[in-house]
């Protein structure tokens, strides 16, 4: 936020013409009539050099009309006249942080709160330029000092914000939002963020609240319309995410993340031909979108019009991406002991929690000898369930990769001297792939999450055995297998569940079972599995999905057997259970 002058300074004789032109001119810019008001100002500067106001206020419209020279030269004559003038040196920070030189302007907003501590303004400029120089804690620091200053500065509650948030620090976070919103109610983007902080804490319900509100108070609100889509999605809520993720696209048809995130409902449809082009949009809108291009890799491995040669050469440009954007900073060298006692393993998933992955490794965690690995978890969600309770004693920490960067998540990694990393994800939800590709361990591997190859170059290693990985298959992958016994995992139930004695063989029909997400079932499958069904006479098909809660799912389910033959009482469809 600039700040102006609108009274010339009062001691010392000057000229009353150079006084009026001041003063018109002042007036002049707070109408909006610039080119009148830089004339004003500058005939007040004719009779009066020394008028340090003057220069700051046509620094002030300079920075307006996008004239940065020009802007730079009136604060720094102001600040020649006189060297304690906080608010040009303020002004001049503004410049300086939209001319992408931070740091000088965050020399200059110091300057500022240094010749005025109480100037809140001020205040909060450092704290948003520290932020983007990555000093949190100054930030923080800053942040803080404006609301002591100013106890209604709703901008810096909203600020201090995001920056708890993004640090992981939920619960202060929605505190500060809170404030925030009783400062200036009207304030949508606070409701909009306080609904994600929300939605991170578990709580749905409160989120979609907000982020109603937040639209109610700006309908073009296009990150709200993304987070309820989103949130949403989420619940399987999938014909009104799509309608706001439509409505994101309306407002801004650039947008690549309501693109992804239209892609990602089509694709729960089993759409996957539109849910392909929507993401190939989000991807073309923007290259580094990885999260985006690992999402088109994973639906195309469903699409049977995709060879094993097209998939892999799609995998290679994710990976080189990757690459290209850890380029200036991919490590070479490695914190890690080279002879170590323990060999210190780093797993990175979104899956530590209630999913298949998490209880595929439970019982591998379980087996392994902790005298001889020593066990670092990255998650990169924030989600906690009682499966993360159990595995969280097995490691010696616990990491969360939330809030950071690709480049600030592998710099951690490295100083925590990982000796070999994996990646437990592949292409699906959640992953950090990227981050493989500043290589912040010496030896990083692939493992469990995902059937194919990731194509990042720096993952050495795809840990298998030779029914996972058929040797004739090896040349898919850009990872060299590591093959090891009995890779299958498994994790034995904690309650023992006792099998009932078969249906057919009391007299009823034989029935076929797949609880598998719907999109799976692709025209070849559906294919194969009536061809199955018709050759065993009377026997059944039970298919349990989220998308069959919905009946439109379930009616082109039923036409889909329908067109190879298998009529709608050979099919048992269950939705969700509650």
């Amino acid at each position: 936020m600039p700040t102006g002058d609108t009274e010339a300074a009062k001691p010392g004789a000057r000229p009353l013409d150079a006084v009026a032109h001041f003063n018109l001119a002042s007036a002049l810019q707070n109408q909006g009539r610039l080119d009148e008001a830089i004339l004003h100002f500058q005939q007040a500067l004719a009779l009066r050099p020394d008028l340090a106001e003057a220069h700051n206020n046509l620094g002030n419209i300079f920075t307006r009309l996008r004239r940065p020279q020009d802007a730079e030269a009136s604060f720094a004559q102001a600040l020649l006249i006189r060297p304690g003038y906080a608010n040009a040196h303020n002004n001049l920070g503004l410049l300086l942080q939209g001319l992408g030189r931070a740091e000088e302007a965050a020399e200059r907003f110091g300057r500022a709160v240094a010749i005025d501590p109480a100037f809140a303004a001020a205040q909060f400029n450092l704290a948003n330029t520290l932020q983007g120089l990555k000093r949190f804690d100054e930030a923080e620091a800053a942040y803080r000092s404006a609301i002591a200053t100013s106890p209604g500065f709703a901008a810096a509650f909203l600020n201090l914000g995001n920056l708890l948030a993004a640090r992981g620090r939920l619960a202060e976070a929605e505190a500060s939002y809170r404030s925030a919103l009783e400062a200036d109610p009207a304030l949508a983007a606070a409701h909009n963020n306080l609904g994600g902080v929300l939605r991170r804490r578990g709580q749905a319900a409160a989120a979609e609240e907000h982020y109603r509100r937040a639209l109610d108070l700006r309908p073009d609100y296009r990150d709200a319309l993304n987070q309820l889509g989103d949130l949403l999605l989420s619940l399987g809520r999938l014909d009104e995410a799509e309608a706001s993720y439509r409505c994101s696209i309306a407002v801004e048809p650039q947008a690549a993340g309501a693109h992804a995130g239209l892609a990602a409902v089509l694709n729960s449809l089993g759409r996957l031909e539109a849910a392909e082009q929507s993401y190939e949009r989000a991807v073309a809108l923007r290259p580094d979108f990885m999260a985006a291009h690992s999402s088109l890799l994973f639906l195309r491995q469903y699409m049977p019009a995709y060879t094993p040669a097209q998939r892999l050469a799609d995998a290679r440009r994710f990976g080189e991406r990757a690459s290209r954007m850890a380029a200036a900073g991919r490590f070479s060298s490695w914190t890690c002991e080279p002879a170590p006692q323990r060999l210190r393993v780093g797993l990175v998933s979104g899956d530590f929690h209630d999913h298949p992955v998490g209880f595929f490794l439970e019982g591998v965690l379980r087996a392994l000898d902790p005298v001889r690995i020593e066990l670092f978890a990255y998650p990169t969600v924030n989600v906690v369930s009682a499966l993360t309770r159990r595995i969280r004693p097995f490691f010696a920490a616990w990491r969360p990769l939330t809030g950071l960067d690709d480049e600030a998540a592998a710099g951690l990694i490295r100083a925590d001297g990982i000796h070999l990393l994996i990646d437990l994800s592949g292409h699906t939800a959640s992953n950090r792939l990227p981050l493989f590709a500043w290589k912040p361990a010496p030896v990083q591997a692939t493992w469990i999450g995902y059937f194919a190859t990731t194509g990042v170059a720096e993952i050495d290693y795809v840990l298998t055995d030779g029914h996972l990985l058929p040797p004739q298959d090896e040349d898919q992958f850009t990872e060299k297998p590591w093959r090891l016994p009995g890779m299958g995992c498994l994790t034995p139930p904690s309650q023992t569940v006792e099998p009932n004695a078969l249906p057919c063989r009391a007299g009823e029909a034989f029935t076929f079972g797949c609880f598998n997400n719907l999109r799976k079932v692709t025209d070849e499958v559906v294919a194969l599995w009536s061809k199955i069904l018709l050759a065993a006479p009377g026997s059944r098909l039970f298919l349990k999905a989220p998308q069959l809660g919905r009946p439109m799912v379930v009616e082109e389910t039923l036409r889909r057997f329908a067109a190879h033959g298998v009529p709608a009482d050979r099919l048992l469809l269950e939705g969700p259970s509650p």
